[in-house]
């Protein structure tokens, strides 16, 4: 009987642990004033990845270091897309709100050695630092909402999220230019500390309240290093492939050796330990491969056409940069709406995946435009790239939710990581892709010397065949477009847990989540 009566206490010890802490619903007015913090958070986090490059430059002359100048873009990007399952799982464990502001301390850190930097080692190391909190404050944004908000509801507070990301996108590189042509290139990381500090700020005061979910458990401290380990060489290769590096070269095939090594040993660890950093219940959850193929692939279509269009308009088109610039600007607000309308869809329609399909529809007739056509009128090439910015849009509150719906509540934070972290790799292959065929397509190589600043002056002499080139970038695009259509069309649509469309804001107790 004793046994029977310790039995039954342990297993409502574990019951009880894996229950939000909070006692009583969240406020309208809590969750707002959570949810602008977590706006400011991810404001700053994307801004941060646009308003460095039109200052590049600029630091680049008074460093008096050009050669490893790409490494201050590129540090950021390894360091942030490394960490993000990283947190995603240490929040799991010990609270959103905990990971948060640690996430925006590295980040204000990294800002202010980043600003104070009197040589380029130094400021890399401080992107490095900046990008190990910036890659935390995506995924901890997300998982916050997810613990707020019920499924149902949760797509249109991401879309207004999306409108975070749109201003900095829209904001950042004009922003960036001013501040290096009119003050110093400084002060673009000067003032992160200040919008970190307040940040951190509201974040502290609103998220005290917050529910939480998780369990004790342990961190796979081997997992994680092994899964860091394969990600960064899979990164270095993709960011050095035909650039710094022959794609064929010694160096790219032993960082890709090393991928394959650390990704095999890895997966045997899974196997191996009992409570891996990536649960094997969580990767085999088709809802989360098939919801992370399609972020990850339509934001990949989206990352490689914002990076690779400036080139088009001005080869193609003939405008100048600023006049590159202000024509992608389409391809980069239209996603709001999209996300907006499929947002608003997820809280009215049962099947909630139409808006989705419209939109992977329409960016897959788009981008096929761009192959057909390569050569278009301006106007019709700026209306093709807002309409794929409108149809990626969709996509993304979609899948997200999808995700966060179909995982144990206290695996939300875990998946969310893993997902930023997967369509992080895939939009580097994308660009990857994009790259190697530009530069094969214009005859640059980087024992040419045709890599960095040189390839835009280089490839005006092969104006003659620029949009034929660019026909084969988007052949590229579109076949992810299509893997995109593909995973979302594939995706299993679960009902999602909330109140209807009319019913006010219920308790985050009320956004139960299935069992694996």
């Amino acid at each position: 009987m004793r046994l029977l009566n310790r039995r039954a206490a342990t297993k409502r010890a574990d019951h009880h642990s894996s229950k939000p802490t909070a006692a009583t619903p969240l406020t309208h007015k809590e969750i707002h004033r959570i949810f602008y913090g977590l706006m400011l958070g991810g404001f700053l986090s994307a801004v941060n990845q646009t308003i460095v490059a039109s200052a590049l430059p600029t630091i680049g002359r008074e460093l008096g270091d050009f050669q490893n100048l790409s490494w201050v873009i590129i540090a950021y990007l390894l360091s942030s897309t490394v960490v993000a399952p990283l947190y995603g799982k240490l929040s799991d464990i010990h609270g959103r709100r905990a990971m948060m502001l640690a996430a925006l301390g590295l980040f204000i850190a990294g800002s202010a050695v980043s600003a104070a930097a009197s040589n380029m080692a130094m400021l890399i190391v401080g992107r490095t630092l900046q990008g190990i909190g910036g890659g935390g404050i995506v995924p901890m944004v997300q998982s916050t909402v997810a613990d707020m908000i019920t499924p149902r509801e949760r797509g249109n507070y991401q879309a207004y999220m999306g409108v975070a990301w749109i201003a900095a996108g829209t904001v950042g590189p004009v922003l960036g230019g001013v501040i290096a042509d009119q003050w110093h290139w400084s002060v673009i990381f000067w003032l992160n500390v200040p919008l970190g500090l307040v940040t951190a700020y509201l974040v502290n005061k609103s998220m005290t309240r917050l529910p939480r979910h998780e369990r004790s458990r342990q961190l796979d401290l081997v997992g994680a290093t092994l899964m860091t380990a394969a990600a960064l060489a899979l990164l270095l290769a993709l960011t050095s492939g035909g650039t710094r590096f022959v794609w064929l070269s010694p160096e790219i095939f032993g960082l890709i050796a090393a991928t394959i090594v650390f990704t095999l040993v890895f997966a045997w660890w899974l196997n191996r330990t009992p409570e891996p950093f990536l649960s094997l219940k969580l990767l085999a959850n088709p809802v989360m491969r098939l919801g992370t193929a399609a972020t990850a692939c339509a934001l990949g279509v989206m990352t490689g056409l914002m990076i690779y269009m400036p080139l088009y308009y001005q080869l193609v088109h003939k405008l100048t940069a600023t006049q590159s610039g202000l024509a992608l600007i389409p391809v980069i607000v239209m996603t709001t709406p999209g996300s907006m309308m499929s947002g608003r869809a997820m809280m009215h329609l049962k099947h909630y995946k139409l808006s989705s399909y419209v939109g992977v529809g329409l960016t897959t007739a788009a981008v096929a435009a761009l192959v057909v056509w390569p050569a278009m009128p301006l106007w019709a090439s700026i209306t093709a790239a807002g309409v794929i910015g409108f149809g990626v849009g969709t996509v993304f509150p979609v899948a997200t939710v999808s995700i966060q719906n179909a995982v144990p509540r206290y695996a939300v934070g875990t998946a969310t990581g893993a997902m930023n972290f997967f369509r992080a790799l895939i939009s580097a292959l994308v660009v990857a892709i994009m790259s190697a065929i530009l530069l094969a397509g214009l005859g640059m190589t980087p024992e040419r010397g045709g890599v960095g600043t040189e390839l835009v002056a280089a490839s005006a002499a092969a104006t003659g065949v620029g949009a034929e080139v660019f026909r084969w970038v988007f052949v590229a695009a579109l076949v992810f477009a299509v893997l995109a259509a593909i995973a979302m069309i594939l995706l299993e649509e679960r009902p999602l847990h909330g109140p209807a469309a009319k019913t006010p804001p219920v308790a985050p107790d009320a956004a139960s989540a299935p069992a694996e």
